[in-house]
Parts: C-alpha cells; structure tokens; sequence
C-alpha cells in the first residue's frame, strides 16, 4: 500500500485536529501544511514535527509529493482555495460548509468531476459509531417506520456580547452562522440516519446581540481569552435557531440551535421516534445508544461490536467501555475519504462519507433557512 502524502492548508483548531486524525490513520504522512499566518504555521510544525510549512498555500500545490489536501480554512475561502485544489490534479477533503452560496458548491463539484478528483466534505458525526448504528436500525425495519425526528446543538461559546469571532465577519463567515456552522451537522447526521434528504424548512432565526464586542488578543475558536474592547461591530448572522423540517417522505423534524446556551458546550443530540421503538444519540456520550420501548425495558447499549449490527460493527475496534468520541468520528471520516482514493471507488455515487454533492445539499438547506427566516413561510428545497 502506498503512503498517501497529505498537505494541510489552514493551521487553527480544526486544522491541527486533522493533523492528528490523519496520523492514526496507516499508510498516511502529513507532509506540509500551509498557513497565511507564517508565526502559527512555524509554530504548529515545530510542535507537531512538520518539516514543510509554507506561507502561500499556492506553494503547496506546487508540490509534486503530495496527493490529498486539507482545506482548513474560514468558510469564505473554501471555494477559491477548494478550486485551485481540484485545479492542482489534487484530491481533496474540505471543512463544512463547502462553500458560501450553492453556485459555488455546483461549480466545485463540476470542476471535480471534470478532473477526475476525490472530493469530501467533513461531517465528520455521521461517523461516529452508534450514528452507524442508528442508521442500520432504521434500514433494517425493527424499530419500525419513523415517525419524527429532533435534534439540536447546543454551545455556550458565544454567550456574552465580549464573544467575537470571524464567523461573525459575513466576508468571512458568510450570511449564515449558527445554521451554517452546527446546523449543518444537525441537517447531515439526520439524513444520514434516515436516508433521506430534507425536502422542506421552515426556520426562525435568533440574534440575541444586534451588536458585539470585538477585543484585543480574543483567542482561537472556543477560547475565552478577552482583552480590551477595540470596537463594537453590528452582527447580522443568527445566535440561534428553531428549525422545521420535512423529509422527502414526508417525516417531520424539528431542529433547535444556540450558541450562546450556557453550560452546553458541544450538545449535538439526535432522536428518531418510530412506531416500534425510539433510538436516540448524545455526541458528548457518544459511545452509548438509548433504545426506547412501550412495552418492555427501555436499553443503553455501548459501542462494541457484538452489541451492534451490519456495516456499523466495522467501526467498533475496541470492547465495550472503551469510550470512543470526537476525535475518532473525525479520523473514521478522513479514513473512509482515503479508503475510496486508494480503492478508486471515490467515483461511484453512493459514499459513506459527505461528498461535494452532499456539501452542495447542506448549502441548500442553509440558504432556504436564511430564505424561511425573511419570508415567515416553509421553503421547498429543489
């Protein structure tokens, strides 16, 4: 097997998560990464042992040993850098969203085919095991046809107005946060679990603080570093949400966000009511599934693979009590992309991971929210 050489763009939070995931991975190397901040991007490979570290990402294109790039940068950058990726003859893995607009996921996904590229977005919760394991369930039947579903994701890391971040910055960010940034994980694990796409939303749209406070040194996302207030800016992106949903079967859902939640801190929780049982999924106590009945004993069951069924016992590789989490969904999703190169499946239609195409549906969703919020009406996702 080949060692597939990877380069990262993009030396943040998420950006040194990758880097980590990547390297539980066998038959991987992550060979350069690239960063507009050079001081970050210098620090980072000293600390993590990454010899290649470029200022200009257009020089880690230029590199002729690397395969796969990650594009770990604020979401207003994803298309162009995605694009000259693609461009590059590289396969590529990019953070959600994919993009800011859908004409600009369509372009990307045009261009990829065209190329002959392996393009995959992270959302990285439909790989945590027990979201396999709802997945087979609701495939096989036993809990019966679904009813309804409900999630929500809930954060407190924009709690006070002194909280500011460039996901705030709609050149940067986008017009969408909250829905854009966690309720794009909501949207993807749910259609995942159901196997369906949503059809319908209809969305109200929360911005507790018209106004924030953007001060000196504030840190990397979900620090709680403040220095002096340097000015006040004007916040047009949602703090919160409550989101409706139907599925293309007609199935309703119903979302509900917030980032300024106090004391929730990455509350991503799924349940699907059915009309033979319930199942329900916790992210921050991932390893357990809640199975829920009317007439005999309600179940929890832990990740391990004689607990679980079809392809979702694949993803248990330890017994149970052994806590799987955050940081092995993000290493599942990375290693399913790399699994597709390497086999030269990445073509097919049908992925376990979240392709362009998948990024593209989610931009959908989150434009028809922006839409819903403005109109007071449902919109009909085409």
């Amino acid at each position: 097997m080949r060692t597939l050489r990877v380069g990262v763009i993009g030396t943040g939070f998420i950006g040194k998560q990758h880097i980590e995931a990547i390297r539980r991975i066998p038959g991987t190397e992550v060979s350069a990464i690239a960063d507009s901040n050079s001081a970050a991007a210098q620090c980072v490979g000293e600390q993590l042992c990454i010899e290649k570290i470029y200022k200009d990402y257009h020089e880690l294109l230029k590199d002729s040993n690397i395969d796969v790039i990650h594009n770990c940068t604020p979401s207003s950058f994803h298309f162009e850098i995605n694009r000259e990726i693609i461009q590059s003859g590289k396969h590529v893995y990019c953070e959600k969203p994919l993009t800011t607009s859908v004409e600009e996921s369509q372009a990307l996904i045009t261009l990829a085919d065209q190329m002959n590229i392996a393009a995959g977005v992270n959302f990285n919760y439909r790989h945590n095991c027990m979201v396999q394991e709802m997945r087979q369930r609701v495939e096989s039947g036993n809990i019966g046809k679904p009813s309804m579903v409900h999630g929500q994701y809930l954060q407190d890391w924009l709690l006070y107005d002194t909280d500011y971040d460039w996901r705030m910055d709609p050149k940067i960010g986008g017009a969408s946060r909250a829905v854009a940034d966690i309720g794009s994980h909501c949207f993807d694990t749910a259609q995942f679990v159901l196997n369906r796409k949503i059809s319908a939303v209809y969305a109200h749209l929360i911005t507790v603080y018209p106004t924030r406070k953007r001060c000196e040194k504030t840190g990397n996302t979900f620090s709680s570093e403040v220095g002096k207030v340097i000015e006040e800016l004007p916040i047009h992106s949602e703090d919160a949400a409550f989101i409706m949903v139907k599925f293309e079967d007609g199935t309703p859902g119903l979302f509900h966000l917030s980032q300024v939640c106090a004391g929730k801190k990455n509350g991503l929780e799924l349940t699907v009511s059915a009309s033979n049982a319930s199942l329900e999924w916790k992210q921050e106590v991932a390893d357990r599934l809640w199975i829920g009945h009317r007439d005999t004993p309600n179940e929890s069951i832990y990740v391990d693979a004689k607990f679980m069924t079809g392809n979702a016992q694949s993803y248990a590789s330890l017994p149970a009590g052994h806590a799987v989490a955050w940081h092995d969904a993000l290493r599942n999703a990375i290693n399913a992309f790399y699994t597709s190169i390497r086999n030269s499946t990445y073509r097919e239609e049908l992925q376990n991971y979240a392709t362009f195409r998948d990024g593209k549906q989610i931009m959908k969703l989150v434009e028809a929210c922006l839409q819903s919020n403005k109109l007071e009406q449902w919109i009909q996702i085409k």
